[in-house]
């Protein structure tokens, strides 16, 4: 006899079902009224196993529609090649990787001048407060939202490339950019954190409950000094990065024909 709670078992069930591809991504569930009978529980126990699945990411909620499951197509993001422009780049390292998985990339930007606060002036090596250059942007892929980028440059930097202060997309990207300007990034620190998001975070990426954040900072260098640190925030059930470090011909040579 099954000991768990009789909401758990609801989950457990759904959750099977969902797995084997009884419901798949984007199917609608059964209503409440047809669970209620299926598992000869009430209104309030079959709520409370949806609301786990909720929680868990599997399926989400609208009102007056009902429960879905949730949809999963994965953007898998190469970390070492991103603005590395040792690749081959049409333009912004972002449009480029979107377009490269036959995926469609939209992007709306925000840029303002604003104090550096104590995690950017430390990353930057500059004093807290000090004038710093915020370029946002709110990415989507296939219109879905998928990431927010901040990325952070110092003021004295903005005397050497004005464009980096100035509304909109930088078409060739800003690290050409800045390579193009004598300001080289030579190496980067990386630092992958996760976390439940913010309400702001979730109302951007329109993420349900139970779903974390993936949050990626990346503090680009010159040969001589720090010249951005980049937080980008992805959606985490909807993104997974993957880094190519060293000499990699044996899995090339070991892939699948």
């Amino acid at each position: 006899m099954d000991k768990q709670p009789k909401y758990r078992q609801v989950a457990d069930a759904l959750r099977r079902e969902i797995d084997s591809g009884t419901y798949a991504p984007g199917a609608r569930l059964p209503s409440e009224s047809d669970l209620m009978k299926r598992f000869v529980a009430s209104r309030n126990t079959v709520r409370s196993g949806l609301a786990l699945l909720v929680s868990q990411g599997l399926i989400s909620s609208s009102q007056g529609l009902g429960y879905e499951v949730r949809s999963h197509e994965v953007f898998k993001l190469n970390a070492s090649r991103f603005e590395n422009l040792d690749f081959p780049q049409n333009g912004d390292a972002y449009n480029t990787d979107v377009m490269s998985a036959g995926r469609r990339p939209h992007q709306t930007f925000r840029v303002e001048m604003t104090p550096a606060s104590e995690e950017v002036a430390e990353r930057l090596k500059v004093s807290v407060g000090s004038t710093a250059v915020l370029r946002f942007c709110h990415r989507f892929v296939d219109d879905v939202p998928w990431s927010t980028q901040a990325t952070w440059y110092p003021g004295w930097l903005v005397e050497q490339t004005p464009r980096l202060a100035e509304p909109g997309d930088i078409e060739e990207g800003t690290t050409r950019y800045l390579a193009d300007h004598a300001v080289e990034q030579v190496g980067y620190f990386d630092e992958i954190a996760t976390r439940m998001p913010t309400p702001e975070e979730a109302r951007l990426l329109e993420i349900g409950a139970g779903v974390p954040v993936l949050l990626w900072t990346r503090t680009g260098y010159s040969e001589e000094r720090a010249i951005r640190c980049t937080v980008t925030t992805f959606r985490g059930d909807l993104n997974q990065m993957n880094y190519e470090i060293g000499n990699l011909s044996a899995r090339a040579e070991n892939e699948p024909q």
